[in-house]
């Protein structure tokens, strides 16, 4: 990757994007391309204390903004855009964390409505010690607190949808979006298919952590700095997003209901398993179920999203992912360190 370049970028508040497709792009990025991301949390940075209820301080459909979108050069339908998260470093001391009337997963919603009255809006406040490598949570009802693992993760990334099609920053499918995988840490690759020239990368809504699944339907939200080396997979398209780290690969699958989500994944899983080491495919079947792992992104989305993960490992002498593209950009990201 020699002539690698770093581009940095840190969006104005109206430059933020809340769609993934019809955007004209904020940049041009080459495959190989080192992008360095400002961005914003889900409430746009405006929910900075417990009296800033989300109701009163946002506006809708104004939430869960991302930077971008990127053009990256050279990238056309039917390629896949492999993104390396070099690192994911929270821009403030503080996140934030709140419960929503009619939104999670253990409350009356639009998809299922009940007659229980709607939850409390409430805000919580997190304390982030970079040195120390905690959040600390406080009760609201009590004086109980924790210091729980800071363990940053990008929760929004994606590219353009195709069919002309322009889809909320809040929805996960095939494109990425709004995945809220805690596996989207430092150190991962994700594989993204091309839908449109110049594939419109884009990215946002960090968390310093988050539960699986991410119950009640906010990580602990942060703004970010983040990361990311890019480059460009001609001619090896990818139905559904895909992960990489040095231990496993994965799947994403996005749907309603949460069963067929966990089914587009480990059907993706299979199949890419077995294209990788010739293993059958009802052998390789055999061998994810018992050995994979299915954690799931979250249950309150418009789509909910399930992995599916196997060791490395434990595969037969497995071909390397996409030409041993995880392990030539990592590294690179050693040498940026």
């Amino acid at each position: 990757m020699t002539g690698m370049e770093t581009i940095t970028y840190r969006p104005a508040r109206d430059e933020l994007a809340y769609t993934f497709g019809g955007r004209m792009p904020v940049a041009h990025v080459r495959s190989g391309d080192v992008l360095r991301v400002f961005t914003e949390d889900c409430f746009g940075g405006l929910v900075r204390g417990p009296a800033d209820l989300p109701s009163r301080v946002c506006r809708m459909p104004y939430l869960n903004p991302v930077s971008g979108p990127f053009f990256i050069e050279d990238a056309e339908p039917g390629d896949t855009l492999a993104i390396h998260l070099v690192a994911i470093e929270p821009a403030r001391d503080w996140g934030v964390s709140s419960t929503f009337p009619h939104f999670g997963a253990l409350t009356s919603t639009s998809h299922t409505a009940t007659l229980q009255p709607p939850l409390e809006e409430r805000v919580w406040v997190y304390d982030i010690d970079r040195q120390a490598g905690t959040i600390r949570f406080r009760a609201t009802g009590s004086d109980h607190s924790v210091d729980l693992p800071l363990d940053p993760m990008i929760g929004t990334i994606g590219v353009a949808p195709g069919g002309f099609e322009a889809r909320s920053t809040i929805v996960p499918d095939s494109h990425g979006g709004n995945l809220d995988s805690p596996e989207l840490r430092a150190g991962a690759t994700l594989y993204l298919g091309v839908n449109v020239h110049g594939a419109m990368l884009a990215l946002g809504d960090g968390h310093a952590r988050q539960g699986e699944g991410e119950a009640c339907g906010v990580g602990v939200e942060i703004a970010t700095t983040t990361t990311l080396i890019i480059e460009v997979i001609k001619g090896a398209g990818s139905v559904w997003p895909r992960l990489e780290t040095d231990r496993e690969i994965m799947s994403v699958g996005c749907a309603r209901p949460l069963e067929d989500a966990y089914r587009i994944a480990q059907r993706d899983l299979v199949g890419w398993t077995s294209a990788l080491t010739g293993l059958d495919e009802l052998d390789a079947y055999q061998l994810v179920s018992q050995a994979g792992r299915a954690p799931i992104g979250n249950v309150c989305d418009p789509n909910y999203t399930v992995l599916a993960a196997v060791d490395k490992t434990l595969l037969p002498a497995p071909t390397a992912a996409y030409g041993g593209v995880h392990a030539r950009l990592r590294q690179h990201a050693a040498g940026l360190r």
